[in-house]
This record gives C-alpha cells, sequence and structure tokens, in this order.
C-alpha cells in the first residue's frame, strides 16, 4: 500500500509537467555549468600578480 504514497496520485498532470521541465532546466543549467567549469590546475597556472606590476 505504500506504492500509493510512491506515485503520488493526488498530484495533477500539470503539476507532473512541471515538475519534469524544472528537472530537465536544471540539468541543462548543470551540463553548462559543467561544459563552462576550468579545471584546478588551469586555474594554478595563473602568473602572479606581483609579477605582472613589476612590467609596468
Amino acid at each position: 500500500m505504500g506504492d500509493g504514497k510512491q506515485r503520488e496520485p493526488k498530484q495533477s498532470r500539470g503539476e507532473q509537467i512541471q515538475a519534469a521541465e524544472q528537472e530537465a532546466a536544471k540539468q541543462r543549467i548543470l551540463a553548462q555549468a559543467e561544459a563552462e567549469r576550468i579545471p584546478a590546475e588551469e586555474t594554478t597556472r595563473a602568473v602572479p600578480e606581483r609579477r605582472r606590476r613589476r612590467e609596468g
């Protein structure tokens, strides 16, 4: 009888669609963030600011 609770029969069709759309949007945002992410190895290779200041 716990099966009915898992399916949430009270949830309307519109709410199910909205939840699915929200989940899809979340996945798109996470995928985009992962694509734009800079690996830590690349950030540690940056030239220290003090070295650039001496040149100027």
